[in-house]
C-alpha cells in the first residue's frame, strides 16, 4: 500500500492530506533531498518536533546530510519548535564542515526567535571573524538582537558596515534600523534612515509608527501615519495594531472608533491580532461591551484573545465576569499561559473563590508554571506573589506560607504579603514574626511593611507594639510615618476602647484626619456608646465626604444605641435631603459550579426560584424555632 492509498484509507480531510502525503513520502526510500527539505519547512511551520525528528533520521540514514539546504531547514525546523540546542547540534555536526552564510542566519534567527539575542549576536561576531560575509537576510535578525542587548555602539558599526557591503539601501535592513535607532530614542538617525530610501513600503512605515509607539511618542507616530496616508501607502494590519497600541494607552476612545470603522472598511477584523488589539483599546477606554462585541463575532481566538477580553473585565472591576469568562476559555480547551493566571488570580482574591484559586494552582503545577526555571525572576516572583495573595485573602495562611516557603527569590512585595495576610486574620505574632524574618534577611521595610504591622497590632489588640512602631519607624528604620499608618494606629486605639487616645492623636497628628480615621472613630463610639464624641466624628466626616452613606448610618446606629430614635429619624431624613442613598448590599457564594453572584432583592439569578422557595422553608423552620425573621423576595 502506497502513501497516497494509506491517506484515503484514513479518511484524512483534504486540507491535511498534501502534508501527510509529503510524510509518507519522505520515509520511503525513494524520497529525494528536495522532498525532505519541503516537508521539513512544513513541519518548522506547524511546529511538528515529532515528523520533523523522523526526517532527521532519515537524513542521517539515506547520507542526504550534506546538504547544505538539508542543514538549514533542519536548524530551522528545530528552532520553530523551540528545541535551540538541537539547532545548533545540527549546526556544529561533525560532517557539516562548510557553514555558509545560509545555516549562519538559520541559527542567528533561532537565538533571536527564542529569546537569546546575545547568543544570536556572538555568533554574528563568529561568522565575521570566519571571513563569511553576511547578506541582506543576516541583518534584520543581528540588529534586533543588538537592540534587545541595548548595544548601541555596534549598531552604528553595523550600519558602517551596511555602507561597504551595498545593503544600506534594502528596505528591510532600512526597516530594522529605523526600528532599532527609534528604541535607543536616536530619532535623528532614524530620520536619516528613512529618508535615505528610495522605496519606502508599508513594513518600512511601520517600523516608524511602532517604533515611535514604544518609546512613548505617540504623536510623532501619528504625525508618521497621517504622513504615509497622504503617501498613498495603504496601512496593513500591522500598522492598525500599532496605531490602536497608541490609543490604548491615551485612552482615546473617539479615534479608536474610527480606526475600527477603517477596519472594517478593509476587512481587516478577520485578523485575530487586529481584533486583539480592537479589545485591548476598547478594555483600556472602559469600555466593555464594545470589548465584548468585539470579542463574541470572532470566528478565531486565541490565547492572547482570551487573555484581552479577561484583561478587560478585571481591569474594570467586574471580577466576576473575569471568572465567567475563565472558565468559558477552559471549556473551549484553550490552555491558559502566565499572563492569564496571573489575570485571574487577583479576580479569586477579590472574590476569595478558594477552589477556583485551588484550580488555578493544580493547573501550574501540573503545566509547570510555578517553577523557578520555567521564567526569569521577575515573572517568577509575580506569578508566586498573586498566588500567596490569593491564598492569604482568602484566609488559607497555611497555603500561602508554604507557596512563601517555596520561593528560592522573594522581593519585598512577598514579605508584605504574608505579614498583611497574617494581619488580616488576626495573627499578630506570626505578623511580628515575619517582620522580624524580613529585617533577618537583610530586606528594608518599606511604607507597606509599617501598614500592614500596624494593621497586625490593631487586630491582634498589640496596642502597646503598635504605639512602639509608630514611634521607631522613622527613627529606627528611616521610614516617615503617613496618613496611612496614622489611620491604623487610631483605628487599632478604638479597638482597644481607647476612644479619647484616638481622638487626641486624631487632633495632634501631622496631618489632616482623612474620612478613614473619623469613620473608624465613628464606628468605635457606636460600640462603646459614646454619643458626644460619635457627633464630633459624624459632623467632620460628613463635612470631608457628604455624600458617602455610610457616615449617616453609622450615626443613626449611634443614637439607636444610647435609645434616641428621633434623631435616628432626623438623620434619615437628612440622608433624604441630601439625596444620599444607601447602595444595595452584595453578596457572593463559590459552589462547584462557579462563583454565584447576588445582590439585596437580585432576582435575576436563572434558579431565583428555587433559591427564594428554600429560603422560605429555612425562614419557616426558623420561627418554629422561636426566631422571628421575615424572609423578603423583594
Amino acid at each position: 500500500m502506497n502513501g497516497r492509498t494509506i491517506i484515503r484509507a484514513l479518511n484524512i480531510p483534504p486540507q491535511e492530506q498534501h502534508c501527510r502525503r509529503l510524510l509518507c513520502f519522505s520515509t520511503s526510500p525513494s524520497c529525494n533531498v528536495q522532498t525532505c527539505i519541503a516537508t521539513l519547512q512544513s513541519c518548522a511551520h506547524n511546529a511538528n518536533l515529532s515528523k520533523g525528528k523522523e526526517l532527521h533520521s532519515h537524513l542521517l540514514k539515506n547520507s542526504f546530510f550534506g546538504s547544505p539546504l538539508a542543514i538549514t531547514s533542519l536548524i530551522n525546523m528545530y528552532s520553530k519548535c523551540t528545541l535551540i540546542n538541537h539547532s545548533l547540534r545540527v549546526f556544529n555536526y561533525p560532517t557539516h564542515l562548510d557553514k555558509n552564510v545560509f545555516a549562519y542566519n538559520a541559527l542567528i534567527a533561532g537565538f533571536l526567535a527564542n529569546a537569546l539575542p546575545q547568543r544570536g549576536f556572538a555568533l554574528f561576531k563568529q561568522m565575521r571573524h570566519l571571513g563569511i560575509v553576511p547578506d541582506k537576510f543576516s541583518f534584520p535578525c543581528v540588529i534586533r538582537a543588538c537592540g534587545d542587548i541595548m548595544e548601541d555602539l555596534e549598531i552604528r558599526k553595523i550600519h558602517g558596515l551596511l555602507f561597504k557591503l551595498g545593503l544600506e539601501l534594502d528596505v528591510f535592513v532600512g526597516s530594522a534600523l529605523v526600528i532599532t535607532y527609534l528604541k535607543f530614542g536616536l530619532v535623528g538617525d532614524a530620520h536619516e534612515v528613512f529618508e535615505a530610501l528610495p522605496v519606502r513600503d508599508v513594513v518600512l512605515w511601520n517600523a516608524m509608527v511602532n517604533g515611535y509607539a514604544q518609546i512613548g511618542r505617540f504623536e510623532e507616530a501619528l504625525v508618521v501615519f497621517r504622513r504615509m496616508e497622504l503617501n498613498g501607502v495603504v496601512p496593513c494590519r500591522y500598522t492598525v495594531t500599532g496605531v490602536l497600541s497608541i490609543f490604548s494607552v491615551t485612552g482615546d476612545f473617539d479615534s479608536g472608533r474610527v480606526v475600527h470603522g477603517f477596519v472594517t472598511k478593509r476587512g481587516y477584523e478577520s485578523s485575530v491580532v487586529v481584533s486583539n488589539a480592537l479589545i485591548d483599546m476598547y478594555g483600556k477606554c472602559k469600555c466593555v461591551g464594545d470589548a465584548l462585541s468585539v470579542f463574541e463575532v470572532m470566528l478565531e481566538r486565541d490565547v492572547f484573545s482570551w487573555n484581552s477580553i479577561i484583561s478587560v473585565h478585571e481591569h474594570c472591576g467586574d471580577h466576576y465576569g473575569t471568572l465567567r469568562l475563565f472558565d468559558k476559555m477552559l471549556v473551549k480547551g484553550v490552555q491558559p499561559d502566565l499572563v492569564t493566571v496571573t489575570t485571574v488570580l487577583p479576580a479569586c482574591t477579590h472574590l476569595a473563590a478558594l477552589m477556583h484559586g485551588r484550580e488555578i494552582h493544580r493547573y501550574m503545577v501540573v503545566n509547570g508554571l510555578g517553577k523557578e526555571e520555567s521564567h526569569n525572576d521577575f515573572d517568577y516572583v509575580l506569578l508566586n506573589n498573586a498566588l500567596m495573595d490569593m491564598y492569604a485573602k482568602c484566609g488559607n495562611m497555611r497555603d500561602a506560607c508554604i507557596v512563601f516557603d517555596s520561593m528560592r527569590e522573594k522581593d519585598m512585595a512577598s514579605w508584605n504579603i504574608m505579614i498583611t495576610g497574617y494581619a488580616m486574620h488576626g495573627y499578630g505574632d506570626e505578623a511580628l514574626d515575619v517582620f522580624s524574618l524580613m529585617c533577618q534577611a537583610q530586606m528594608v521595610p518599606n511604607e507597606i511593611s509599617f501598614v500592614g504591622l500596624l494593621s497586625a497590632c490593631s487586630h491582634a489588640g498589640m496596642v502597646k507594639e503598635g504605639l512602639e512602631f509608630l514611634s521607631e519607624m522613622e527613627s529606627k528604620y528611616g521610614v516617615s510615618p503617613t496618613i496611612e499608618h496614622y489611620t491604623c494606629v487610631i483605628d487599632m486605639l478604638c479597638r482597644a476602647g481607647r476612644l479619647m487616645e484616638a481622638y487626641d492623636l486624631v487632633l495632634r497628628m501631622p496631618f489632616k484626619a482623612d474620612p478613614v480615621g473619623w469613620r473608624s472613630l465613628l464606628a468605635a463610639c457606636r460600640l462603646h456608646k459614646d454619643k458626644d464624641l460619635a457627633e464630633i466624628a459624624a459632623s467632620k466626616v460628613i463635612e470631608l465626604e457628604p455624600g458617602h452613606c455610610g457616615n449617616y448610618v453609622l450615626m443613626s446606629n449611634v443614637y439607636g444605641v444610647v435609645g434616641q430614635y428621633e434623631e435616628v429619624s432626623e438623620m434619615r431624613h437628612t440622608m433624604k435631603q441630601q439625596n444620599v442613598k444607601k447602595r444595595p448590599g452584595c453578596s457572593w457564594i463559590e459552589l462547584v459550579n462557579g462563583v454565584h453572584v447576588f445582590i439585596t432583592g437580585d432576582r435575576t439569578h436563572p434558579h431565583t426560584h428555587s433559591i427564594y422557595a428554600a429560603l422560605n422553608s429555612l425562614t419557616s423552620l426558623l420561627q418554629e424555632h422561636g426566631c422571628d425573621l421575615v424572609c423578603r423576595e423583594s
